[in-house]
């Protein structure tokens, strides 16, 4: 066994048994192979791992980015109850402004319609987006780290309650947003790590490149050559189209789950702005510095994954196991 696997299973020991013991007193704390014995032979976590692999292989191998950021966005609001899957009209967090880019949702719908098969009404939708962010992080080379289940579904989803960190929060407020959560900085700055996978898109970081704070010019603290290939990507007047852009700018990383993305805002290749505050803020910069020189991100982001996923969750006879993730079970 190599030793950041060792350090990995330790650390994610400690994590649970510290949840586990905030946990006590609860109806049905959640806990490490919640569903073993409940499916008859049927093993759940490998059900979803082998669904998720296979949309991995043969649909879309950038899965990983898009649930790490569902998981955020349903966390984020009224905890990790699957509320965000909800469909609903304009009214559901689905239909927010924020959300509107999120994406996913049919390989979870993939997943819970083979789940259903084996063992229909006991696997929740909120357990079905935990577990399969994990196995996408790992697929996309990050570490595999254990999840806890136990979580029930949701039955409210109003866009009003949606109220997430803008890319252009400070690093102060940011860590406030995520100290509301029961998160600490630390846990912010490696769950912020979840951007060494996916992209933006060139409206967000437009002002960045042309009038940072109403100067008339590009932030100075982006890499003169960054902004030069930004410019190139992202002109300052389109309107048609609104291209992507990697937010790790390291090409051959920009699919992987490493610590890629804190090399690169050291160097201040950081894409959106609360990304390159994180390598240059007092209150960051010295964790972000230990990351990006090779600290173990896999097994302190596996950890923080496991924190966000027990953020006001429902469990024992709280909300429901909804029969379909996109409505709530009907009388």
């Amino acid at each position: 066994m190599s030793s950041s696997s060792l350090s990995l299973m330790v650390t994610t020991a400690l994590v649970l048994a510290a949840l586990c013991g905030q946990s006590q007193g609860a109806a049905a704390p959640l806990q490490v192979g919640f569903y073993k014995g409940k499916c008859g032979s049927a093993d759940v976590e490998a059900v979803v791992y082998g669904v998720v692999r296979a949309w991995f292989a043969t649909k879309d191998n950038t899965i990983a980015a898009a649930l790490l950021r569902m998981q955020f966005h349903d966390c984020f609001v009224n905890g990790c109850d699957a509320s965000i899957l909800l469909d609903g009209g304009n009214n559901t967090e689905k239909a927010a402004i924020p959300n509107l880019s999120v994406r996913g949702y049919e390989l979870i719908d993939a997943v819970k319609a083979v789940v259903e098969a084996a063992c229909p009404g006991v696997v929740s939708c909120a357990d079905i987006i935990v577990m399969a962010t994990r196995d996408a992080v790992a697929l996309s080379e990050g570490g595999r780290y254990m999840v806890q289940t136990g979580r029930r579904d949701g039955t409210i989803s109003l866009a009003k309650n949606v109220d997430l960190p803008i890319p252009s929060v400070s690093v102060s407020d940011s860590i406030q947003a995520f100290a509301k959560k029961g998160l600490t900085a630390t846990d912010m700055i490696y769950l912020l790590g979840g951007h060494t996978v996916g992209v933006t898109h060139c409206s967000l970081i437009r002002s960045r490149l042309y009038n940072f704070g109403g100067t008339g010019q590009a932030d100075p603290n982006m890499d003169a050559a960054l902004v030069a290939a930004l410019r190139a990507r992202c002109p300052q007047n389109a309107t048609m189209v609104d291209n992507t852009v990697n937010l790790d700018q390291n090409p051959l990383s920009s699919m992987v789950v490493d610590n890629s993305y804190y090399k690169q805002i050291v160097k201040k290749r950081g894409i959106l702005q609360i990304d390159q505050d994180l390598a240059l803020d007092p209150l960051s910069r010295s964790t972000v510095a230990a990351i990006a020189s090779g600290f173990d991100f896999n097994a302190r982001f596996g950890e923080a994954m496991i924190k966000l996923g027990a953020v006001q969750v429902l469990t024992g006879k709280q909300g429901q196991i909804r029969r379909s993730c996109r409505a709530i079970n009907k009388p």
